[in-house]
C-alpha cells in the first residue's frame, strides 16, 4: 500500500494547483464573446469511472451536476472506450467527453471530427500496464507470436505498441485482439490470451490476483486523458461549457481539501477497499491546465501513431486545443 505522507500529499497538491487553471479556462469561454447562458434542457457527458477517474466519481457522487445545472436532464452514458466516445460525439449523442484518451482525440480529429480539447483530465503512466501469466514473457521481445488483448485505439493500445517497438516488433509480430479492459482481464485469467492491457482498478485486481506486470507506461507514454467537446457544441453552448468547467474546478477543490472522503467515495464506486484506492491515487495527476509539455506529448503521440500505422492523416495538434 502507498502510505507515506509525501505520497498522500501529492494528489492534494496537484489538484489544488489545477483549480485556478480550470477556472481560468471557464472564464476564457465567457470572455470569448458569449454571455453566461441559461442552463440547457439536456446535457450528455460521458461517465468513465475507470481506470480510477476520481473527479468524475466526486462529481456524480456529490450531485455536482444537478447543482450546476438545475432543471437540466443530465445524461451520463458509461462509455469507457475512447473511439466509442468520439463516435457518440460525432453522432450528437454526447456533448462532452469527460476523460477521453488523447490517442482517441487525435485519431478522431484526424478523421474529420471538429474536436476541441478543453483541458487535461489526468496523466497516469503508472496506471496503464501490460500483464502476463506466462513466466516466459519478461521482455518486449517475448511478445513475439503472443496473443495480446486490450482496447484498440486507446492509450493501452499505444502502450503495447510502444513497448513492442522497443524490441523492433510491430503487428503482426504479435496478435492484437480488440477487447474491453474487463474482457481482457477475464481472458488472461482463463488463459485464452497471453497478455492483457489493463489499467486502474482492473490492474490493481490483476496484481492482487498474482499476475505479473510486464511493463507500465513510464518512459513509454504519458497516458494523458482529456476533456473534450466539438467546436460546434462550443460555439453553440459556450455558457454550458463554462458552467461545466466551473463544476470540474469545484470537484478538484473538493478533492484537494477532503482527501479521506474522496478516497471513500472512490472506493465505493470502484468496489475496492480504501487502502487499494490510496495505493493507486498517487499514480494520477489530475491537474487540468494544458502545459507546453502536454502539447509536446500530444505531438509525440501523433508521430508515434503515424509511424505505427495507427493514424492516417496528420493534423495540427494546437488547432484542436480550445483557445489556441
Amino acid at each position: 500500500m502507498v502510505s507515506s505522507t509525501n505520497t498522500q500529499r501529492a494528489p492534494r497538491l496537484r489538484v489544488l494547483l489545477s483549480i485556478a487553471a480550470v477556472a481560468a479556462l471557464a472564464m476564457f469561454v465567457v470572455a470569448a464573446g458569449h454571455a453566461w447562458a441559461a442552463v440547457p434542457e439536456r446535457l450528455s457527458v460521458t461517465f468513465v469511472p475507470s481506470p480510477l477517474n476520481v473527479p468524475t466519481i466526486v462529481e456524480t457522487s456529490r450531485g455536482m451536476f444537478q447543482a450546476a445545472f438545475p432543471g437540466t436532464e443530465i445524461r451520463l452514458p458509461e462509455i469507457n472506450a475512447g473511439p466509442k466516445q468520439t463516435e457518440a460525439m460525432a453522432a450528437g449523442e454526447v456533448d462532452i467527453a469527460h476523460c477521453l484518451g488523447a490517442t482517441s482525440a487525435i485519431l478522431a480529429a484526424s478523421e474529420g471530427l471538429d474536436i476541441r480539447i478543453l483541458g487535461i483530465y489526468s496523466r497516469a503512466p503508472r496506471a496503464f500496464m501490460i500483464f502476463a501469466r506466462d513466466e516466459g514473457i519478461k521482455t518486449a521481445a517475448d511478445l513475439k507470436g503472443r496473443k495480446i488483448g486490450g482496447p484498440k485505439g486507446t492509450i493501452l493500445h499505444q502502450l503495447v505498441a510502444a513497448y513492442a517497438s522497443s524490441a523492433k516488433l510491430k503487428e503482426p509480430d504479435y496478435e492484437f485482439i480488440n477487447m474491453g479492459i474487463p474482457a481482457a482481464a477475464a481472458a488472461l485469467s482463463n488463459g485464452s490470451i497471453d497478455a492483457a492491457l489493463l489499467a486502474g482498478a482492473d490492474a490493481y485486481r490483476a496484481m492482487e490476483g498474482g499476475f505479473r506486470v510486464v511493463a507500465d507506461g513510464v518512459g513509454l507514454v504519458d497516458a494523458t486523458t482529456v476533456i473534450a467537446t466539438t467546436q460546434k457544441y462550443l460555439d453553440d453552448n459556450a455558457g454550458t461549457i463554462g458552467r461545466f468547467l466551473e463544476m470540474h474546478a469545484e470537484a478538484l477543490e473538493y478533492m484537494g481539501k477532503n482527501h479521506d472522503d474522496t478516497v471513500g467515495l472512490t472506493a465505493e464506486a470502484v468496489k475496492l477497499s480504501a487502502e487499494a484506492v490510496e495505493a493507486m491515487y498517487g499514480w494520477y495527476d489530475f491537474s487540468a491546465e494544458i502545459s507546453a509539455s502536454d502539447i509536446e506529448e500530444l505531438k509525440r503521440t501523433q508521430e508515434f501513431m503515424l509511424e505505427n500505422g495507427l493514424q492516417r492523416n496528420r493534423i495540427d495538434i494546437e488547432s484542436i486545443i480550445a483557445g489556441q
